[in-house]
């Protein structure tokens, strides 16, 4: 039993100790705390997903040269609701137009408020510029940040011992050090590292086409945990949580195993299918085709939907010059239908309430996807 118990330490010590707390970050966040907005439904958690493309650190430095900066390669803004019973995950596009405020440099110095790219939060002032500036765009409290890197990313999935895709045709990326068959296809860390961040041969070359590849790639990721009950299984969840954990940079609130817990604790019982990927409603920049605006009101509708744990549904989204597409009405006028952004229409029933209304509605569709979702279908 004593060494039972020790291992047991022992174990619960390396996992710990993989966790780097951002206490850099919570004290400027602290140093701006009235001017954050406030926690609307307690119980409900707002979590920002920051993945960084940095080529500094363990295994990193073979995807680029570093270059003493940091970037965030992807962003997400995920909610998960009061009840634990949906979580809606918001990818934010690093080519957004925003509000950066201003924000402490990693050498003491202070940024002016500038607008420009969302990327250019995290690259000036880390983690708690790209919180603040996030907040600042949406009017949520961001309860929880995590940065996570690329051999962070790897060793998740090599952890799930793959991750299964669906591709319609045979990729071949030298870039991207990718080669795969067309159809079902297991990818492994290294792989899906490539499939995530490629854009030259696959898709139109855009970031929002990447985007929507890695929702479809994180919902295929969360099903595995969930078909593999790796939350409930001891023996199958030690590696991943040291995979998750390794390499990973969080608040101080998250910074430990406990910290952890406590955050996905009874996850376990979230149906796939009330785990929303989707990318905030955006079409090219007024100014500049290269770069994202907001789609309005629908990003507002989405934004106030989450800052009251309200719930929201996600269809699809149907591929220009399908038969589909072609007999569908233009955004917004007939059929109920509204564009909800990617510059494609979303069909929104009637009856949708706002941030004050209340009583039974049917909840707002954005194009996105679900966990549940098999592109194979």
């Amino acid at each position: 039993m004593a060494g039972a118990a020790g291992a047991g330490w022992a174990a619960y010590e390396k996992l710990n100790s993989n966790i780097t707390a951002d206490d850099d970050a919570a004290s400027e966040l602290a140093r701006h705390e009235k001017e954050r907005p406030p926690v609307l439904v307690p119980g409900a958690q707002n979590i920002l997903l920051i993945g960084s493309d940095s080529r500094s650190g363990d295994g990193n430095g073979r995807y680029g040269r570093d270059s003493g900066t940091q970037r965030s390669d992807t962003t997400i803004l995920l909610h998960l609701a009061a009840d634990r019973r949906s979580a809606t995950a918001a990818f934010l596009p690093r080519d957004l137009m925003v509000e950066v405020p201003d924000c402490r440099r990693p050498d003491g110095s202070r940024s002016l408020p500038v607008f420009t790219m969302f990327n250019h939060a995290f690259a000036t002032g880390g983690s708690a510029c790209s919180v603040r500036t996030v907040e600042k765009l949406t009017d949520i409290r961001v309860d929880h940040y995590m940065v996570v890197d690329f051999n962070g990313f790897k060793k998740l999935v090599d952890a799930l011992d793959g991750v299964q895709v669906c591709l319609k045709e045979p990729i071949d990326d030298k870039d991207a050090k990718l080669k795969l068959p067309a159809g079902k296809v297991t990818l492994d860390g290294e792989q899906a590292l490539g499939y995530v961040r490629a854009r030259k041969s696959l898709g139109d070359g855009s970031d929002t086409e990447r985007m929507e590849r890695q929702q479809r790639f994180l919902g295929a990721l969360v099903s595995k945990v969930h078909s593999n009950d790796v939350l409930l299984n001891p023996v199958k969840l030690y590696p991943v949580l040291d995979a998750a954990t390794s390499s990973l940079t969080t608040d101080p609130g998250l910074a430990s195993l406990r910290g952890l817990y406590g955050l996905v604790h009874g996850l376990g019982d979230l149906p796939t299918k009330r785990v929303h990927f989707l990318t905030v409603p955006r079409t090219p920049y007024s100014y500049n085709a290269n770069r994202d605006q907001l789609v309005e009101p629908a990003a507002r509708k989405l934004f106030a939907r989450l800052r009251m744990d309200q719930p929201i549904e996600v269809v699809p989204e149907v591929p220009d010059g399908s038969p589909s597409k072609a007999g569908s009405t233009a955004p917004g006028r007939g059929n109920g239908e509204e564009s909800h952004g990617n510059g494609k229409s979303a069909v929104v029933r009637p009856g949708i309430p706002g941030a004050h209304e209340s009583g039974p509605r049917t909840p707002p569709t954005f194009p996105g996807n679900t966990a549940r979702s098999d592109a194979c279908r």
